[in-house]
């Protein structure tokens, strides 16, 4: 994307988002780290992330800032960068694609002294009730594709946090 961020208009300033600002504040109160790995180019992770969600300079792994998932060094690079490899925390992982699965399983494959947790949830496309039946094929896949735990919704992190804490 070109241009000045606060000029973009279109989908990227109203598409629906599977988690608000709350819960990045949650999370934090609770003091546990996070970060994003994206598929999305650097300006339009960042123009979501910081304009659309209101988080400052949050933890990114972009487009071209390392391969493209399911390759995992993103996800093991910013998992280091949190400080995983230093006092061995587990690292979970919530995406809402098969590749982000995918991503975890390979990062256990190359770092197997470390334990990864896939957290799946479907995409903000699939969370109405019109769309209950193909919800529940896509939950379907990413469970065949290896996620440890499929969640209702994005918030339902923090009960999952809580309960393995």
């Amino acid at each position: 994307p070109d241009g000045d961020p606060s000029q973009w208009t279109g989908f990227i300033g109203d598409e629906p988002l599977l988690v608000d600002a709350s819960f990045f504040a949650t999370l934090s109160q609770r003091k546990v780290r996070w970060g994003f790995v994206s598929g999305a180019e650097p300006p339009s992770a960042r123009f979501v992330l910081q304009r659309r969600l209101g988080l400052e300079a949050p933890p990114l792994i972009a487009m071209g800032d390392a391969p493209d998932k399911p390759d995992p060094t993103g996800l093991i690079r910013l998992a280091k960068a949190l400080g995983a490899d230093r006092e061995g925390a587990q690292v979970a992982y919530l995406g809402d694609t098969v590749a982000d699965v995918h991503t975890v399983v390979q990062a256990r494959e190359r770092w197997p002294e470390q334990q990864f947790v896939s957290l799946a949830v479907a995409p903000p496309h699939l969370q109405t009730a019109e769309q209950a039946a193909a919800r529940r094929i896509y939950e379907k896949r990413l469970r065949e594709a290896g996620a440890d735990h499929v969640l209702d919704h994005t918030a339902a992190v923090l009960s999952w946090e809580q309960a393995t804490a």
